[in-house]
């Protein structure tokens, strides 16, 4: 069973499956669905189109230049039939598959480590945008009734000061009242 590949598009195509262009000049160009074949036949290119292996590999989103590459080259070379080769041919197959997927799986972990820490960059920015969200509302009251109390405080530092000012002076209002009506209100204390 051979199993050949999309002229288009790069993907597989099994037997019974996909449709054969031959030009007059003898070249060959298998299709894996209608979809390749119509663009194929509007002469589309595949490296701009974001669906093809070949648009992939130009993008650097597969492996291009690999060892392993090289094993499904096509060899028509007819070779004599031997028991021992074929399985050790099995063999190789199927070692060289592990290794392809282990280096494909490799390349694909390097390849989004950017992704990764770009996406963490990003939630870091937006946490330190939008905290308020976040925080649950028992920490929230906690952070108003925190406010509060030191708006507290420092109110009563002022009025402290006040006192402290209104001593020296020996004034001692009872109520609030402006400059010239707090020196009436001394004097009549004082007479």
């Amino acid at each position: 069973m051979r199993i050949e590949q999309c002229s288009f598009c790069g993907s597989p195509i099994y037997p019974g499956h996909g449709t054969m262009l031959i030009r007059n000049d003898g070249k060959v160009s298998r299709f894996c669905r209608s979809k390749c074949r119509k663009s194929f036949n509007m002469k589309r290119n595949p490296r701009k189109l974001r669906w093809t292996k070949a648009f992939r590999r130009a993008a650097g989103k597969e492996l291009v230049m690999d060892k392993t590459h090289e094993f499904e080259r096509r060899r028509n070379r007819p070779v004599k039939y031997d028991r021992e080769l074929m399985a050790t041919t099995l063999r190789a197959m199927k070692r060289v598959q592990e290794i392809k997927e282990k280096r494909e799986k490799a390349f694909y972990k390097n390849r989004m480590k950017v992704k990764k820490h770009q996406e963490k960059m990003e939630a870091k920015q937006d946490l330190e945008r939008h905290v308020d969200l976040v925080l649950a509302p028992a920490a929230r009251n906690k952070e108003k009734t925190a406010a509060v109390v030191q708006a507290k405080d420092s109110e009563k530092e002022k009025e402290k000061k006040k006192k402290a000012v209104a001593m020296e002076t020996n004034v001692r209002p009872c109520f609030q009242l402006s400059s010239h009506q707090h020196c009436r209100v001394r004097l009549r204390k004082r007479i």
